[in-house]
């Protein structure tokens, strides 16, 4: 590429949220260029000349982690649509229970009742679709609105 290599662009790629895999083919590569390439994420680093098996599992290699990658996406846009259909006061519970705070803690916190905070929980839980508190927590942590 005349104006950018491949690290660059595999940069402003991630600036601009496309993800999508990246093998890398150069001619002239080093260990440091490759190291730079995979921990930003790409899938490999292939250096001329390689081989037509070499590239082929590579190409498969990136289609796996496409897969994933679009199921993950897909799985995130789910929470977040759900997540949309809460209440403002739906959030704010869902937010203070993924942080570990109990049904009397928000109560007090939000200056309500304890049974207010039941309700808006149960309804909370129901649209979240969330069995479990568990799964509530990985509902978060998958769509980062606490740390894993």
């Amino acid at each position: 590429m005349p104006d950018m290599n491949g690290l660059a662009l595999q940069e402003v790629m991630e600036r601009k949220g496309i993800f999508i895999p990246i093998i890398f083919v150069t001619g002239h590569g080093d260990i440091p260029m490759s190291v730079r390439g995979i921990k930003a994420g790409a899938v490999d680093f292939l250096t001329k000349p390689f081989t037509k098996k070499k590239l082929l599992e590579a190409i498969r290699q990136a289609i796996c982690k496409n897969k994933i990658q679009i199921k993950k996406l897909a799985e995130i846009s789910k929470i977040k649509r759900r997540i949309k259909t809460l209440s403002l006061r739906e959030l704010e519970v869902f937010r203070l229970v993924v942080k570990g705070m109990l049904s009397k803690q928000i109560a007090r916190k939000l200056g309500t009742v304890l049974q207010t905070i039941k309700i808006h929980r149960g309804r909370m839980m129901q649209k979240m679709r969330a069995k479990t508190l568990a799964e509530l927590v990985r509902f978060a942590q998958k769509c980062g609105i606490i740390s894993a």
